[in-house]
């Protein structure tokens, strides 16, 4: 049985502590390269563990809260630890870990500036990201995504050239623009409705709307629905999704922290956060706004899959890749439908794994290389066994083949379809494991078996630094392992949902 119980050693505030301290104490160690990345590695490492702690107790059904401060009646500054936020905690704090190795390896052999600039903001989006995660009401969400923004901005206009800066621009006005002009409208009308923006962490079924409010106001309560899901760009739903290839511009680590750990994951945690704990299964079903948006989600999923088969630059395929991928978490909360639902929770953490393995690949390939065009990559792969290897292994992922964890998913949302009764969203899914298909195996073909192209000197070429091989090959054998055994994550799942 769930018990919502206040966390007697504050530890929510511990790990938010360590990672709100980290960046300054980068800062501080700034003239010392090897002290700055140090501070990295053990600030996600401790944020880490502790977040671990709690994994017993939310097993057993309880809710970690802790609240910081009251702003007003019904709006606090409060955090929670539940089945839902503990997935996306524990993510961003174990490959926070990961990226660090990597930037190292990156930052240092290709000799980048700003490197202090660089660790400090990328140090404060992972402090962003378990905010979200932890928050207990949407004021408090709403204030970490906005801090996940602000402080990515500087990521994406790393380079502080004019294509930098465009890109940047881009990012930050479709994300600020959006949670602005939508999301802020949305709290209030929460608030108006309901007198609090506490959601109700304890039960996914019922929601924070009360029922006299959705059957007295069914037409307002959908507006405040259809604003949520707008002003959550980051989820990168169609038409708000361009920001998320204009921001190709930034370092591959960086691109691996938009696309896999921090930002869109904040978006389609938030976006379940708010159908789930916020508005409710029974509350979406009644409004009948489930299905319209999983009609969303499965042509965003389509349509970006048919856009990366255009695109030869290989981080362009793979931002498009990752807004397709997004939207399998979106369709199958939005399904409604219990195995639906946990299909796509399950996938917040099954593509983070298999997505930051393949932009860790590009980023390897690249160090090594410096190609970044796919038709140009032909025999790299016998060049660099391990790194085309895991690309490999995480590009079967998000095709959706067994043993790999992006199966496990896709598994789940078929049969969540089937069991919605949608068969267009059961032909969306079934029609995007072709197409990803389609633009994942002529890469592992061109990198293993092509001759390479004329006047290329392949031999000249070796894998990328340790620093940067070694996590992708270990992100890409725990996407083998979240495969073979899915109740890792799906167990937090079944808590959140009585499933």
């Amino acid at each position: 049985m769930t018990g919502i119980i206040s966390d007697p050693n504050l530890r929510m505030l511990a790990v938010l502590l360590v990672t709100m301290l980290a960046p300054f104490a980068i800062w501080f160690a700034r003239r010392d390269e090897n002290k700055r990345e140090s501070i990295s590695l053990i600030a996600g490492f401790i944020a880490f563990a502790l977040i671990l702690s709690f994994v017993p107790g939310i097993l057993n059904g309880e809710i970690y809260q802790c609240t910081l401060f009251t702003i007003m009646p019904g709006i606090t500054v409060s955090f929670a630890v539940d089945g839902l936020g503990i997935i996306f905690a524990l993510v961003a704090s174990f490959l926070w870990m990961f990226a660090t190795s990597y930037n190292i390896g990156y930052m240092r052999t290709l000799n980048e500036h700003a490197q202090t600039r660089y660790y400090f903001c990328f140090a404060v989006a992972i402090f962003g990201a378990i905010g979200v995660s932890f928050s207990s009401n949407i004021f408090t969400l709403y204030l970490f995504y906005e801090v996940i923004t602000v402080f990515t901005y500087p990521l994406v206009a790393h380079h502080e050239d004019e294509t930098s800066f465009a890109g940047a621009r881009k990012y930050l006005v479709y994300l600020m623009g959006t949670s602005k002009l939508f999301l802020l409208p949305a709290m209030v009308l929460t608030y108006v409705l309901c007198g609090t923006l506490d959601m109700n962490l304890g039960d996914a079924v019922t929601g924070m709307f009360p029922a006299q409010v959705v059957a007295e106001q069914p037409i307002l309560v959908t507006v405040t629905y259809v604003l949520y899901i707008a002003g959550l760009a980051k989820a990168a739903l169609m038409p708000f999704h361009n920001w998320l290839p204009s921001a190709m511009v930034a370092p591959t680590p960086v691109s691996a922290l938009l696309h896999a750990v921090a930002v869109v994951k904040a978006g389609v945690f938030s976006v379940c956060r708010i159908m789930l704990s916020a508005f409710g299964t029974d509350t979406m079903d009644i409004l009948g706004v489930g299905i319209p948006t999983a009609y969303l989600a499965a042509l965003t999923i389509v349509v970006a899959s048919l856009i990366a088969m255009t695109k030869n630059d290989l981080k362009a395929r793979l931002a498009y890749s990752t807004v397709s991928q997004l939207s399998y978490v979106v369709i199958g909360v939005a399904m409604l439908t219990p195995m639906a639902v946990q299909g796509g929770m399950a996938h917040i953490a099954h593509h983070a794994f298999s997505k930051i393995t393949l932009f860790f690949a590009a980023g390897a390939i690249y160090v090594a290389t410096h190609v970044k065009q796919i038709d140009k990559m032909n025999g790299f792969g016998r060049r660099m066994p391990w790194t085309f290897g895991a690309f490999s292994i995480a590009a079967l992922s998000m095709i959706g083949m067994p043993p790999v964890c992006g199966f496990v998913s896709k598994w789940y949302l078929v049969n969540g379809a089937l069991q919605a009764d949608q068969m267009i969203l059961l032909v969306a899914l079934l029609l995007s494991t072709a197409l990803n298909a389609a633009y994942f195996v002529p890469i592992i073909i061109r990198g293993f078996f092509f001759k390479p192209v004329e006047g290329a000197n392949i031999e000249q070429y070796s894998e990328a630094p340790l620093t940067m091989v070694v996590p992708l090959c270990i992100t890409a054998t725990i996407s083998v392992i979240l495969g073979i055994y899915p109740e890792i994550f799906m167990n937090f799942i079944k808590v959140f949902g009585h499933f």
